[in-house]
C-alpha cells in the first residue's frame, strides 16, 4: 500500500483546508487510517483515525469540533476537514493506514500503523 497525502498550503487563521490522502492496493479499504502532524521542532503526534468502514472516528483533544477524519472506499482515499484554522495547527500533516484487516480498533500511536504517506505542509498566518 502506498499513500499520497495533498491538499495542504497557506491560509489565514479562520479558514479551512481539506487534505486527501490517496492509496493504491484494494486493501486500503479494510484499513483503520489516521493523520499525524509534525510541527517545527516538535514530535509527530496523533490528530484523528477512523475505523476501516467509517463508522467510527477518534480525534485528539486539541482538534475536536474543527477537524473531521472521514473516507470514501469506493475511491481508495481518506480525508481530513480542517475548519477555524489556528496558528499552532501550523505543521507537515501525515496520514497513515494500520496493516491490519477488518481492524474495529482506532489506534493513536505511529508505532501502530504500518503504511505512511510523504506529508503535506498546512501553514496557517494570523
Amino acid at each position: 500500500v502506498q499513500l499520497q497525502a495533498s491538499g495542504g498550503g497557506l491560509v489565514q487563521a479562520g479558514g479551512s483546508l481539506r487534505l486527501s490522502c490517496a492509496a493504491s492496493g484494494r486493501a486500503f479499504a479494510s484499513y483503520a487510517a489516521g493523520w499525524f502532524r509534525q510541527a517545527p521542532g516538535k514530535e509527530r503526534e496523533f490528530v484523528a483515525a477512523i475505523t476501516w468502514s467509517g463508522s467510527s472516528t477518534y480525534y485528539t483533544d486539541s482538534v475536536k469540533g474543527r477537524f473531521t477524519i472521514s473516507r470514501n472506499n469506493a475511491k481508495n482515499t481518506v480525508y481530513l476537514q480542517l475548519n477555524v484554522l489556528k496558528p499552532e495547527d501550523t505543521a507537515v500533516y501525515y496520514c497513515a493506514a494500520q496493516g491490519l484487516r477488518y481492524s474495529i480498533t482506532l489506534p493513536q500511536s505511529q508505532a501502530s500503523y504500518d503504511y505512511w504517506g510523504q506529508g503535506t505542509q498546512v501553514t496557517v498566518s494570523s
